[in-house]
């Protein structure tokens, strides 16, 4: 594995990390207000 696609990787985990939740969160108050 080389430097470029380690690098991408280790951005995407962040990316993941940081959007993931907000995103998950918004989908559970969605379905609270569906409720």
């Amino acid at each position: 594995m080389d430097n470029n696609s380690l690098a991408h990787t280790k951005w995407e985990c962040k990316y993941h990390l940081v959007f993931a939740p907000k995103y998950r969160r918004q989908v559970i108050y969605k379905d609270i207000k569906a409720d």
